[in-house]
Formats: C-alpha cells, sequence, structure tokens
C-alpha cells in the first residue's frame, strides 16, 4: 500500500481549454460498450464479471448502482440499454421486503435481496429517483404506471424514518453508499435524495425538508431557529468546525462530520437545496481544497485518521478505508460525474468541459479499466475494474455538456 507522502505514480491531468473530441467520442462509445456489457438478464451489474467481482459480490444488481446507471440508459436510445434499465428496477422490485424497503442488492444469479448490517437507506432513495426517470424518459412499453405498488410501499417505509419535527430522514452509521463511514443521524447525502424525491412524488412537508436541511447541515447563519431542539443540535454542530464554505457531511445529538463530504455538498447544488450564492460557495471550497486537481474528484476534503474523534474500526475493514483511500478521501471517478452536473447547473461551462475530459482520461487509464477508485495523493488504481456508474455517469455528463454547447 503506498505511503501518502510517495510521488504520484500516474500522469496528472489539469485541464486544457482545447477539448479533445476524439477522446470524448472514444469515451462515449467505451462507456456503452461496458454498460451493455455489464447486463445479465436481472439488470446491469455493478462492475465487470471476473473472479474478483465475484468475490466481492460485484455481480450483483445493487440498488444504488443499478439505479443511478438507469438515469443514463433510460432515454440512451440504445435498446439493450433501455431495457437493462426497466430489468435493474424490476429485480429490486421483486426483493423489496414487506415493509418496503429496496434491497442492498439482488443476487443476479438466485434473486436472492440482501440488506446490509444495519440497513441500507439509500437504495429505495436512489430507486424511486430512476423510477420517476424511467417514467419519463424510457422507450419501453407500459412503465408509465409499472411498479406504483412498490412505490407506495417504498415512500412510506422512507416516511417512517422521517423525524416528525425536522422533516429529515434519519438513520444510522454506515447504511448509505459511504458504508464504512461513521455519519449518522441526519446524513446530508442521504437528505439530499429525500428532497430530490418528495419534489418527484410531491410528498408533504417538502419545504420544511428545505429550510430544516439548510439549518442543520449549514448552522452558522446567525438567525437562531424557532424550534428549540433545532438550536441544541446546532449548538454542538457548530463547535471547532473547519470548512464553514461546506454543509457539514452529518449531524448527531452533540457531534457532526466536518470532514468534508463531497459527494453530499454535489447533490445539494445539483437538486436545488443550496441556493445560488450558497452553490458558488461550495465549488470555490472544493477549488481551493483541490480536490479535483488530479482526477475527478475525491470524495472527501481532510480524511480521518486514526486519532480522529469519528474514527471507527471497522474503517480498517479489508485495510481499506485509511486517510486517501475508498470512501475516506480516495478518487471516485462516477462521483465526478456528478461534479460536472453540478458545475452545469451554476453554468460553469468551460470548466465544466474541462473536466470532462479529465474524466474521460481517468476512465481511459489502463486501456479503459473504468477503476473504481483511486488513492487520493498517490493516484494508484484501486478497486474493481469496469465500473458501471462510470461508465454512466461519463453520459450523463457528456450529455449535460453537449447540450449547453448546443444551445449556447
Amino acid at each position: 500500500m503506498p505511503r501518502d507522502g510517495d510521488a504520484p505514480s500516474l500522469p496528472e491531468f489539469h485541464g486544457s481549454p482545447s477539448i479533445d473530441r476524439a477522446l470524448l467520442e472514444r469515451a462515449s462509445l467505451e462507456s456503452t460498450r461496458l454498460l451493455e456489457t455489464n447486463l445479465s438478464v436481472r439488470g446491469i451489474t455493478a462492475a465487470r464479471r471476473n473472479a474478483a467481482a465475484d468475490a466481492r459480490s460485484y455481480h450483483q444488481i445493487f440498488g444504488r448502482d443499478a439505479a443511478i446507471c438507469a438515469l443514463a440508459m433510460a432515454g440512451s436510445g440504445v435498446d439493450a440499454l433501455e431495457q437493462g434499465a426497466v430489468a435493474g428496477l424490476d429485480s429490486l422490485a421483486v426483493g423489496q421486503a414487506t415493509n418496503g424497503q429496496i434491497p442492498k442488492y439482488v443476487d443476479s444469479d438466485s434473486n436472492h435481496a440482501d440488506f446490509w448490517y444495519v440497513g441500507c437507506i439509500d437504495a429505495t432513495l436512489w430507486w424511486l429517483i430512476a423510477v420517476d426517470h424511467v417514467r419519463r424518459f424510457s422507450s419501453v412499453p407500459g412503465v408509465a404506471s409499472r411498479w406504483q405498488a412498490n412505490v407506495e410501499r417504498a415512500l412510506q417505509w422512507l416516511l417512517a424514518q422521517e423525524h416528525q419535527r425536522f422533516f429529515l430522514l434519519q438513520q444510522n452509521e454506515a447504511s448509505d453508499w459511504a458504508d464504512i463511514m461513521p455519519r449518522s443521524g441526519f446524513v446530508l447525502y442521504t437528505n439530499a435524495l429525500w428532497y430530490r424525491v418528495k419534489c418527484l412524488f410531491d410528498l408533504p412537508h417538502r419545504d420544511e425538508t428545505h429550510e430544516h436541511f439548510n439549518t442543520l447541515f449549514h448552522p452558522f447563519g446567525r438567525e437562531l431557529p424557532d424550534y428549540r431542539r433545532v438550536r441544541l443540535l446546532r449548538h454542538y454542530a457548530v463547535r471547532s468546525q473547519r470548512h464553514r464554505g461546506l454543509y457539514l457531511s452529518f449531524v448527531n445529538l452533540s457531534f457532526a462530520g466536518d470532514e468534508g463530504d463531497v459527494f453530499g455538498n454535489l447533490l445539494a447544488i445539483i437538486y436545488g437545496l443550496a441556493g445560488d450564492a450558497r452553490a458558488n460557495e461550495i465549488v470555490e471550497a472544493l477549488r481551493a481544497e483541490r480536490v479535483a486537481d488530479h482526477y475527478p474528484i475525491r470524495v472527501v476534503t481532510h480524511p480521518m485518521g486514526r486519532n480522529h474523534e469519528l474514527w471507527r474500526t471497522y474503517m480498517e475493514r479489508h485495510r481499506q478505508n485509511h486517510p486517501y483511500q475508498y470512501q475516506n478521501g480516495g478518487i471516485w471517478p462516477f462521483v465526478g460525474g456528478f461534479w460536472v452536473l453540478a458545475l452545469m447547473n451554476l453554468g460553469k461551462t468551460q470548466l465544466a468541459r474541462a473536466q470532462l475530459q479529465k474524466l474521460a482520461q481517468v476512465n481511459q487509464l489502463d486501456d479503459w479499466r473504468f477503476t473504481e477508485w483511486f488513492h487520493g495523493k498517490t493516484l494508484e488504481p484501486q478497486g474493481m475494474e469496469g465500473q458501471s456508474w462510470n461508465a454512466a455517469l461519463f453520459l450523463m455528463a457528456r450529455q449535460a455538456v453537449e447540450r449547453s454547447r448546443k444551445t449556447g
């Protein structure tokens, strides 16, 4: 394993004002090809199937992965991908628990459903977001009313996790995509998705969710909330926080996360929770932390070490989540796609185009390996090859940039 002080073993990409359109075309072709390769009869698998993927269950139909990929697959015009998006949502619906929860993954061979150790809250959220997208954009007949009973049960399960004064979802540690990170209570990433679901499905208390999202996750304003429990949470959360340009990664009763959750902050921009001023402040804070200087994008601005008060023993599982590794400051190209989407939301087209090119370059490494993640300092490739959501997010990011190019 590389040490933090080692020199980068791979070339750095700093972007260029001249866009390599041939590279973008090749990246689109390879991304589409990878998605087609990773299709199974039950939907899109998380990664290209091989012995390593089988050993770590990456050949399964993951709730969040399949749903995120469906956002690129449905409406693509590629018949296999259109059908695959629907098949993945079908498989997850079949695996839905009686209480309404969508599973973490469904076995692509047996259809057995797995729900993780302390639950997996974001699989249900992403599944609902994907259902809405497929209903609106898919070319597959009959999807407009498909999954309705499953949708109703999924929404009811999520509403049961909602605090009845804050109207934010509550969760345990390690129960979303960052499944070996100690975020708990009210979590930024999860509640950005919850607000999106509320908007898509016209759920009650949407405005209150928006208000308390900003009150709790950015507790630095001078105005004090009326509700005393919110004031107490803010009081604890605001102490010794370093990154006031970013939303906190989570807020619990007497502690909060200030490690700088890049993914959660990007979703807050994309889904309209951050107003223009705060959204631009977030982008500038991330650029100041140089989270995309090498490859798009490092997912934590300040990784936690063993001496951090939030460090957990399980973060050493598989020796994976040490500083600048995995979810604790590793570089994840699929999140880099959301970075491009956030920049486009703010009209930062030139920067978005440069980041899109870097995204193509990082997926191209090792003959289009589509590597899962990279060490945040040494840039060493880590994790599985052939990651489906890397391909999906590149296609989504390029579509957003090209749409602006055609209309602008």
